[in-house]
């Protein structure tokens, strides 16, 4: 018998893995052992000699390439980080501010010393603060974003974006306001009996 008819008793394809041909054999050998039909059943116990000569003869002939290692298992630390990323992403994503402000308060809280966690709570402070601003809650915004510069006081490019924010604050603060009228119309101020034009 050759490799290739070995696969095809089998039913895979030439250069299947040894897994695949042992789990092959194992479900083949189930379905048809002597032991789980009837002794007169002779085209099953046949077969299953066949399976069984082409499994030892794949074993003993076949290369295979070697087996994967299994992937080396992350930490449980690092599985809650890469989780909680993907989290804070969708979170930002779906503007969710408050929600990301939680997340990331949980984060470091549970692992305080970690610096890429408290980069992601600066962040989100940040954010969280710019949306503040934009919604007119300027000193709110501005307790979020001097919390984002005292949470990560190290990352030059946030300070740098944050004071830039700041300066941009203090303008719409300095900015006169117009109060709102209570009748916009345009209103002619005529004499009583000035005709009207038509």
């Amino acid at each position: 018998m050759n490799l290739n008819d070995c696969y095809r008793v089998l039913g895979l394809q030439p250069g299947a893995s040894y897994e695949d041909i042992k789990g092959a054999y194992r479900r083949l050998a189930r379905q048809l052992h002597p032991d789980t039909g009837s002794e007169q059943d002779l085209p099953r116990k046949t077969r299953f000699i066949q399976v069984t000569a082409a499994y030892k003869h794949l074993l003993a002939h076949a290369k295979f390439s070697p087996a994967q290692p299994d992937p080396v298992p992350r930490s449980p630390e690092v599985q809650l980080k890469q989780d909680a990323y993907q989290r804070l992403q969708a979170l930002f994503k779906a503007q969710k501010f408050p929600n990301a402000i939680a997340l990331v308060e949980g984060l470091a809280q549970r692992l305080p010393q970690d610096q890429e966690i408290r980069q992601w709570q600066a962040l989100t402070y940040h954010q969280w603060g710019n949306r503040l601003i934009a919604q007119r809650q300027w000193d709110q915004g501005q307790r979020y974003l001097q919390k984002a510069l005292r949470t990560d006081p190290n990352n030059r490019s946030l300070q740098a974006a944050i004071y830039r924010d700041l300066d941009q604050l203090e303008k719409l603060r300095s900015k006169p306001t117009r109060s709102p009228q209570k009748n916009s119309r345009l209103t002619l101020n005529l004499p009583p009996n000035a005709p009207l034009l038509n």
